[in-house]
Order: structure tokens, then C-alpha cells, then sequence
């Protein structure tokens, strides 16, 4: 009897540290959501708009094709998606993990293979698509010429280069005919997640951002909707 016990109690605190295991994760998020970085950090109020897109789960940093001399086309040419619109002036990037962007259309095809894999450490992808109207997205941001210039360093720096110093094209159809992959630079997993790179990539630029923010809610609520002004 004793030793039936003491299997019991052991097997109550493995449940009890599994259960305690996101809901610090939880914790660590919400904490780290509140916790700015670049803290002294003002919106201009003039400067180069760009876009956080949010679909509830994931963020794309939404930046115009072309500004402060800057364009992403050479980089980026339509040619290599299927069919970008004449008018898209926008370019949106995200970051994810392989298998997720790869072999996910819907979140209900996610397995949870898939699920662990993320979580625990694969090879980042980027995304890319040619946007005609970025005011779909959540929030907006202005920016002054020289924090544009080092968002777009920093979004250019996530990108494998081959030899031309051109970003690998993942041979993948994409969601639609105006978005492709590409081979990423890095690992994605709990901690470096998707929402954690868009926010990684703002504080490089020197905006206020979360110091940590593995999801999305985390990030876009500190800025203003896109269809506001400041």
C-alpha cells in the first residue's frame, strides 16, 4: 500500500508541473507584452507609414515597396510569383517555422507533430506578399526615415542570400498567386516565435516595442489602428 502511495504522488506532481508549464508561459508573455523596449520612443509626425497585419495568430510587418530609396522589387521581382496585381505598391513579410508555413494551409491542418516541431526548434521561413491595400491590416506606425531605413535592414537581414546576394526562393506555390517563400536565417521556437521576430524587427529600428511577445495580441495593441491617426 505505502509504495501504491507514493506512485500516486508522484504521478499528481508530474500533472501538476505540466499544467504549471504554460500557464508560466502565459505569465512570462503577458509580463513581457507590458515591458517596453525603446521606452523613450515617440511617433513622428511625419515619417514613412508601415503596417502590422494581424489574422488573430500571426503578424506580417507590411512596408511600401518603394521608399527613402529603398525598394524591395530588386529583391523581391514579381517574377517570382504567379501573379502580382500592376497597382501593389506594398510588400508583407512574416517569419515562421518550416512545416508550419510549408505544409499548413489552414490552422486545422496543423498536427501536432507539426505543433512540437515549432515549439521546439525548426528552420525559419520567410513570407512574402505583394499587398495593393495595406489598410486591411490592424495597426500602423509612422516612422522617421532612419528608423524605416533600419526596419528594412533588419527585415532584408532575415532572408538567406545565395551567392548573387539574392534571397532562395522556396519552390512552393504559396498561399495565392501574389505571396512566395523564402529560405530564412535562424531557428523559430516558443521563445522565437513568429510575433517575436515582427517585434524584434521594430525594436531594431528603434520603435517601442514588447521585449518579449510570442503572441500577437502582445504586440499590435500598443500601436494605433491603421485607420487612425495620431
Amino acid at each position: 500500500m505505502p509504495r501504491r502511495r507514493r506512485k500516486r504522488g508522484w504521478a499528481r506532481r508530474i500533472a501538476i508541473a505540466l499544467l504549471a508549464i504554460p500557464l508560466l508561459y502565459l505569465c512570462l508573455a503577458v509580463a513581457g507584452a507590458l515591458v517596453p523596449v525603446n521606452a523613450g520612443w515617440d511617433e513622428p509626425g511625419e515619417g514613412i507609414t508601415i503596417y502590422i497585419a494581424d489574422n488573430g495568430v500571426h503578424a506580417d510587418l507590411v512596408l511600401p515597396a518603394r521608399a527613402e530609396g529603398l525598394d524591395w522589387e530588386p529583391l523581391m521581382p514579381r517574377s517570382d510569383f504567379a501573379n502580382v496585381p500592376a497597382d501593389a505598391r506594398w510588400v508583407a513579410f512574416g517569419a515562421g517555422e518550416r512545416r508550419v508555413y510549408l505544409e499548413t494551409p489552414t490552422w486545422a491542418d496543423l498536427s501536432l507533430k507539426t505543433a512540437a516541431i515549432a515549439l521546439t526548434g525548426g528552420e525559419r521561413v520567410m513570407h512574402v506578399e505583394w499587398v495593393r491595400d495595406p489598410t486591411y491590416s490592424a495597426r500602423s506606425i509612422r516612422l522617421t526615415p532612419e528608423q524605416y531605413r533600419r526596419l528594412w535592414a533588419s527585415i532584408r537581414a532575415g532572408f538567406r542570400l545565395d551567392a548573387e546576394g539574392m534571397p532562395v526562393r522556396i519552390d512552393h506555390p504559396g498561399y495565392g498567386p501574389s505571396d512566395a517563400f523564402y529560405e530564412g536565417v535562424g531557428k523559430t521556437n516558443a521563445v522565437h516565435t513568429c510575433n517575436q521576430w515582427a517585434a524584434s524587427r521594430l525594436r531594431l529600428a528603434g520603435v517601442k516595442a514588447p521585449v518579449w511577445s510570442p503572441f500577437v495580441n502582445g504586440l499590435t495593441w500598443r500601436y494605433r489602428k491603421a485607420d487612425q491617426s495620431t
